[in-house]
């Protein structure tokens, strides 16, 4: 039987997602991700070269897979920001996979600061508005959409609904609350910012 090394990886790739989730990237133990993967530990410092590499690795892969599931819409927000929200309540994992990131590594990379810009220019572009305004629309967007997996159960449903039923009514207002700020922001592209005192 030949050797796959793909495969390896990409069983890697799968056990470390689980044990990051799990753990964060301090609490994650390379013995139990390569047991969990069928494979050996040298295999991951072969592919990776080190635990925070292969962290880093992970959030890549998965930053990539949720790209493909909810594509950022720079000229439909709204429809963006549903689209994350579903793939975020599908897969909770990635999002708490980055809140651990965002602990242990509190200082953005280069790439993602320039995939941040890339997207805020082209939201800025789409709705006619500056890219400091384009910036606080994704930020809010992305707030709106992690909003559901961020909430303790027993909060988000005080009346005990069924869940499907209460993350429907709740994706809607994130969408609904979205549209109604772009429009808000929109409208006033161009004008003056309020001083503040």
């Amino acid at each position: 039987m030949a050797y796959d090394s793909a495969a390896t990886r990409a069983r890697l790739l799968d056990a470390a997602y689980d044990e990051f989730v799990r753990l964060g990237l301090a609490g994650a133990r390379v013995d139990r991700i390569a047991t969990a993967a069928s494979a050996n530990k040298q295999a991951i410092y072969a592919y990776f070269g080190s635990k925070e590499a292969l962290f880093d690795a992970v959030m890549a892969d998965r930053l990539r897979i949720l790209a493909d599931v909810a594509p950022i819409t720079a000229d439909d927000l709204p429809g963006y920001a549903g689209a994350l929200f579903d793939a975020l309540v599908a897969d909770p994992g990635l999002q708490r996979l980055s809140q651990w990131r965002a602990l242990e590594f509190p200082e953005a990379s280069e790439a993602e600061i320039e995939s941040h810009i890339a997207k805020a220019t082209e939201i800025a572009t789409s709705y006619g508005v500056e890219l400091t305004v384009a910036t606080d629309l994704m930020m809010i967007t992305l707030g709106a959409a992690l909003a559901w997996n961020a909430t303790a159960p027993r909060i988000r449903n005080p009346l005990g609904e069924p869940d499907d039923h209460r993350i429907a009514t709740h994706r809607q207002s994130v969408v609904t609350a979205v549209a109604a700020l772009t429009e808000a922001i929109t409208a006033h592209a161009g004008e003056p910012a309020e001083a503040t005192s």
